[in-house]
């Protein structure tokens, strides 16, 4: 095995030279550090993880808490935040809470214990105990989604953009709007995407019938049984409209309308967020709001390593978005 001595006797440099232009730490010329990395690229040779460990006091590894692995949006918030941490050397260690709330308490502690430089949390509820799991560790976590007490938190602008839906919905002459949303035990998605959309269409004198409302679990069979529930509670007084939460219930509700032979957009409209890419290419194409996740995974890493060098960051960053308007509506 070819070992950092062995470097630096091919390249005919001190073990100090091979080992600052492995790190890039101190002056190598450009010609010696080349000469050194065809030779680390023609020996293979991998620098020991213990011993940089040793040396920098540090794992080289960012946890990853996901709220599910399978989804988009999970897609493409690891893969920002990875492209940017890979530039500074770091790994990610990813978890999967399927989420369960205990999950995300679980697997801070046991990140902790794995001795990771830090963790991003793609957080899917505010409770004390999870507060109380993130200060009780001495290393730097930023959450993404939900704004937490005393943590550094990234969120999207889910009361606005939700807003935004719903007015567009109303400009397009729809009265009875339909919603189908997700526990409040998500304050974020659960909660200020409905507060707007009750808000709206109480600014604009429009009532609500408690029986236009679902409430589903983020995926895209919750969508269509939620669908089915409120067109069965709704007889007589059907909606000309449906604003779901997430993209996937929205497409849900999409394929039942169109099983019971409604036209979308004639007869039903339809709206949702998260720019997936079925969206797209749905028939029709579904009017979504696009939260630029990967950008958001890429502004988490940047903000997570300011706080591994110790600079002081602001605790709340939120996040643009932007409306597409596409033939569901």
């Amino acid at each position: 095995m070819t070992t950092i001595n062995d470097i630096a006797q091919m390249a005919k440099v001190s073990r100090t030279t091979v080992s600052r232009a492995l790190n890039n730490s101190g002056y190598v010329s450009e010609d010696v550090r080349k000469r050194i990395m065809k030779i680390v690229e023609e020996t293979g040779y991998m620098p020991s993880q213990s011993a940089k460990s040793l040396r920098t006091k540090r794992s080289g590894v960012i946890g990853i808490i996901l709220p599910r692995l399978s989804t988009e949006t999970s897609t493409r918030v690891v893969n920002g935040i990875n492209e940017e941490l890979a530039k500074e050397g770091f790994q990610i260690l990813l978890t999967d809470t399927e989420l369960n709330k205990q999950k995300e308490i679980d697997y801070i502690r046991l990140l902790k214990t794995r001795h990771v430089d830090g963790i991003i949390l793609l957080a899917t509820n505010v409770n004390e105990e999870l507060i109380k799991a993130i200060h009780n560790i001495d290393i730097p976590v930023l959450a993404i989604g939900q704004e937490l007490p005393g943590v550094p938190s990234l969120v999207y602008d889910d009361y606005h953009a939700a807003a935004d839906l719903t007015n567009m919905l109303i400009h397009k002459g729809h009265e009875r709007i339909a919603f189908i949303g997700v526990t409040h035990d998500d304050p974020s998605v659960g909660g200020l995407r409905e507060q707007a959309y009750r808000d709206k269409m109480k600014v604009n004198g429009l009532v609500i019938q408690e029986t236009w409302i679902g409430q589903g679990d983020f995926s895209i069979e919750s969508g269509y049984e939620q669908m089915k529930s409120i067109l069965k509670r709704s007889k007589g007084q059907e909606p000309t409209a449906l604003f779901a939460v997430t993209d996937r219930m929205a497409i849900g509700a999409m394929e039942y309308l169109k099983e019971q032979g409604y036209t979308i957009p004639e007869e039903m409209a339809v709206v949702g967020i998260g720019a997936s890419a079925m969206s797209k290419y749905i028939t029709p194409s579904l009017t979504t709001i696009d939260y630029h996740n990967k950008d958001a995974g890429k502004k988490a890493a940047e903000l997570l390593l300011r706080q591994l060098k110790n600079e002081k960051i602001d605790k709340k960053f939120e996040l643009t978005y932007r409306l597409i308007m596409r033939n569901s509506v």
